[in-house]
This record gives structure tokens, sequence and C-alpha cells, in this order.
């Protein structure tokens, strides 16, 4: 791997030579492969015992695990069922600290394409408010995507600048994760093009970036609340000095400190004119652990935060089709907070504040479309809902060639005569989308974007 010869040259100016030896030689090894398991859908115990390739926690989570070279888990159902999101392992460690709680109102500012979300949404446990923000629409696809596979129910998502995501969100959640855009150079051995990247963005154009990010979080977290910053870099702009002056700026935060075991290191004082309080924020090495490079820090707004009703108190009176349609299939009652956006119905526990002006591409549970008066479920509603709360299902083995198939789009004939009717696809319990059945027929509903291609 060729380094870009002004990194190396700051990076040694930065370290004492011992150490940016060891900091050198850690490009040489292979990376490490990670995966953290969406406890929205599967208990951690079970997970090890249901694993179809080796695993070993991670130990600076509760829920991530490596797994072996050469094994591919976004191919297995599993993946499919969203049981679990492939994560690089030094990245699972932001959303761990964070800590969101059930009940909630949470920001993740920057947010594609998901994995802190789903991590989010997962210690929320669907209750409380998630709002997934990211300036991009490319990008936002890929979130999108991610929330209905994980099967998140409270997340609402947005396309916005930050600036203008503040004027409407004032004062209002109880935390937000700031994963800011950076650098990028604690990904170098992960993936080569983040070098190519990283020519064209350098930290001096990012560090102007991320204090804006962080100025119009300022503007939306509660007195009492948490705000989470990291970067995947390891420039001290983007990292120490930009939390000092964050800190000089807005006399209202002070750090938290965050433990620094297994492997993580304390940030650094002698890289921000000796401000001793920065020790309380962490670094994560390529050198000092497995895992690649990370930084993260930790701060709370001065004051008590303030609990406002969770309630749905607006909320619309459900279609009698979806009425209709939860009665013959599900074994669970409507959604609370029934939103209808055209023809689109979502589901919210919890209401909105004014989103004019705002670009949103999702706001909440997309349950599915009223048409001709019928409703027609989404992909999204059977991801999120556990078979047991469905009326009719399919269970298939994860190493049976039904499932491959199923997962591929095709028409599949099973081996008994069902009812006629609308189905649930399982693999080995957890749902993975929906089918109709004739018979022994079954004419497959899996989305065409979703498929499985080999």
């Amino acid at each position: 791997m060729k380094l870009p010869e002004e990194f190396l040259e700051r990076m040694g100016s930065l370290m004492e030579m011992e150490e940016y030896n060891d900091f050198l030689k850690s490009y040489s090894f292979p990376r490490h492969y990670g995966l953290r398991v969406n406890s929205l859908k599967c208990d951690i115990g079970k997970f090890k015992k249901i694993a179809p390739f080796n695993i070993k926690p991670i130990n600076w989570t509760s829920d991530g695990f490596y797994y072996p070279e050469g094994v591919n888990p976004g191919k297995h159902p599993y993946y499919y069922a969203g049981i679990y999101y492939i994560q690089e392992p030094s990245a699972m460690f932001p959303a761990e600290v964070f800590d969101a709680k059930p009940g909630e109102k949470v920001l993740d500012l920057c947010a594609a394409p998901g994995g802190k979300t789903v991590k989010i949404a997962a210690s929320m446990k669907g209750k409380g408010l998630l709002v997934s923000n990211d300036i991009s629409s490319s990008r936002v696809k890929a979130l999108v995507k991610n929330i209905e596979l994980y099967g998140i129910k409270n997340a609402v998502v947005t396309i916005e600048n930050p600036q203008r995501l503040a004027a409407n969100f004032n004062l209002y959640f109880d935390r937000i994760l700031v994963d800011a855009p950076c650098s990028g150079e604690g990904m170098f051995r992960k993936d080569d093009a983040s070098i190519k990247s990283w020519q064209k963005f350098k930290c001096e154009k990012c560090t102007s970036m991320q204090k804006g990010i962080l100025d119009s979080a300022h503007r939306m977290l509660k007195p009492g609340g948490s705000l989470l910053y990291s970067t995947c870099t390891f420039a001290p702009e983007e990292n120490e000095i930009q939390i000092k002056n964050f800190l000089e700026n807005y006399r209202c935060y002070e750090l938290q400190k965050i433990l620094a075991v297994n492997g993580i290191e304390e940030g650094r004082p002698k890289w921000c004119d000796g401000y001793e309080d920065i020790k309380k924020t962490v670094r994560l090495w390529p050198h000092r652990l497995d895992g690649e490079g990370h930084f993260t820090a930790l701060l709370r707004k001065k004051g008590t935060i303030s609990n406002s009703s969770l309630s749905y108190e607006d909320s619309l009176k459900a279609p009698d089709a979806l009425k209709g349609f939860c009665l013959d299939n599900l074994n669970m009652d409507i959604p609370d907070g029934i939103i209808q956006k055209g023809s689109s119905i979502y589901g919210l526990p919890l209401k909105l504040p004014s989103m004019d002006g705002l670009k949103v591409a999702k706001f909440g549970w997309y349950l599915g479309e009223i048409k001709s008066k019928r409703f027609e479920p989404s992909h999204a509603m059977v991801m999120a809902l556990d078979k047991k709360d469905i009326v009719n299902t399919i269970d298939f083995s994860s190493d049976s060639k039904e499932i491959a198939r199923y997962l591929k789009g095709e028409t599949i004939i099973l081996d008994k005569e069902y009812d006629k009717g609308l189905y649930a696809i399982c693999v080995d319990g957890y749902t993975v989308g929906w089918s109709k059945v004739e018979r022994r027929m079954l004419k497959n509903l899996y989305p065409k974007g979703w498929r499985k291609m080999n």
C-alpha cells in the first residue's frame, strides 16, 4: 500500500519514532472484518448459537463480532433477514458510547449509509423518535434501505443541510450523534479508495464543514442533552483541536469521560495546546487494537433535560383498508400514529414538529399503499414484524434451495398445499418478505431492487 507522502510526513512529525514505526507496520497487517447483531430481531445469545460462520467478540461493543477473512456474510440469508449489519469493528464504537435510550428523541445528523442509525434504533427498542439525516440524496437511498432491512419502526429520514434542519428542531433532541464527514485517514488500510478521496478532501476542507455541523447540532440539542462527535481520521485539526475550539465557543458544554480500555487510548493534549481535559476523548489506532482509526468525544450540554410527551396526539384515523388488512393478516393491533402522504401510509409513535420546508425521504415505518380502496403492504412492513405477528407464514431453513430461490425472486413450487392468501416468508423463523400462495404455487413478492444476484 502506497500512502501519501504528505500524510506520512505529518504523522511522523506528530508521533515519537517508536510509535510511528509501529503505526507504519500496521499497514502491512491484514484488516479486520466485523458485524453487529441487530438486537431488534435477534438476541445476542441466540445469534452465538445460530451464527453460520466462526465469530469472535469485539471487546468494545456489546453486540459486535469479528468474522474471518474470506467469509461473505452479505450473501447469507440471515443478512437478508436483517439479523446483522456488516461494519468495520472500530466504527462500532461511537454508537456504543452514545448509548441511546428507549423513549428519547434522537438525531443521527450525518447518518448514511446507516450503521450507527441501526445501532441507535436497537438501543431505543422502537420507543421514542429517531431522526436520521444526510445531506446526500444518493446516500440516503442506502440509509432508507437499511432502516427497512433492519426493521426500524420509529425513524424519520431527512435529506437536509444541518442549518435548515436546525430551524425546525430548535432545542428538540435529547441526544445528537455527529459522525462527521472527514478526511478519512483512519480507513486507508480498509479501503484504497479512501486514499484517492483524501487527495481531494484533506483536513483543511473538512474542519470548517465540521464546525458548521457542530454549530447546528448545538442549536438542536436540549439543555442536559448529550452530543457525540466522531471521525475516522487521525488529523488533530479534525479531532482534539475541533473539540477544544467547540468548547471554547460554547461554554455550556462539558466533556464526559470515555473509558480508554481494551487498547483504546485517550485523546492527546499535546496536539491541542496542552488542553488536559481532552484526555476524556478517545482514539482507536490500528497499531494498538484490531480495528481501524477512529476518534470519539462525548459532550453534555449543561442544564436539566425536560421531558416532553411521547404520545401521538394528532394521529389520523387508520384507513378502513388498513384496518381490514390488519384484521385479516396480522395477530396485532394497528400501529400507533398513522401518517398518510398521498397514497402512502406510515406509522410513527410520536408527534413530529413542523416539517415544512424540509426534504423528507421517510415519515416513519412505511406500512404500504392505498390503491383503489385496497391496502398493499410494503416490504418494510413485513421486515419489522415478528413471525408471531403474522397469521400466515412459510418458514424455510437457511440452507434450503427454497430460500435461495425466494431471495432471487423466483416462483417456487411448494412441497404441500396451502390455503390461498398472503404469506410472510421466513428463514429459520425470521421474516424476509411477502408472497402470495395458491395451493402449491408461491408467487414471489420479494422486491426487485433487493434480490440476491448470485
